[in-house]
């Protein structure tokens, strides 16, 4: 309820209080807090690349929309997108499609490349917070920032 975006020199952060402390979420926190070692990840691969790997990876629907279904993929792969997508993904469309970003977040995972986790997750949440959805984003993530800050007594 009380979350905000907030640029703070020059770094884009989250600020709420829970429990009457004040609890700051930057990509950074993000990174530390969740061990991620993604600094020098891509954050979104460019459109060739990604129509390039995905069909590689069998992608069977050839578009210039940067909107993919699993359907279009093996079993094989909709498995693999279907438990990266119930994981990660920022949904705010159906299920069985995801975006340029969250196909260069899977291609990434298939290829061994460096990916930019902590940015797409504060991304996200941003987004979600700026357009007033009212809904824990990542509640398990939000978890250990809260822990890290308030130590293991901050609960959600």
């Amino acid at each position: 309820v009380t979350a905000k975006v907030q640029i703070v020199n020059g770094v884009r952060q989250l600020q709420a209080l829970v429990d009457k402390k004040r609890v700051i979420v930057t990509e950074s926190s993000i990174r530390r807090d969740l061990h991620l070692d993604d600094a020098e990840g891509t954050n979104c691969l460019p459109t060739a690349t990604i129509f390039e790997e995905l069909a590689r990876m069998g992608y069977e629907k050839p578009s210039q929309k940067l909107t993919f279904y699993k359907a279009f993929f093996s079993a094989r792969w909709k498995y693999y997108i279907h438990t990266i997508t119930q994981c990660l993904s920022a949904k705010s469309t159906a299920w069985n499609e995801f975006s340029s970003s969250m196909a260069s977040l899977i291609i990434c995972l298939a290829t061994n490349q460096k990916f930019n986790l902590s940015k797409y997750i504060l991304d996200a949440m941003v987004k979600h917070l700026d357009g007033g959805v009212k809904f824990l984003l990542y509640p398990r993530f939000l978890q250990a920032f809260i822990n890290q800050q308030l130590g293991n007594n901050g609960l959600l």
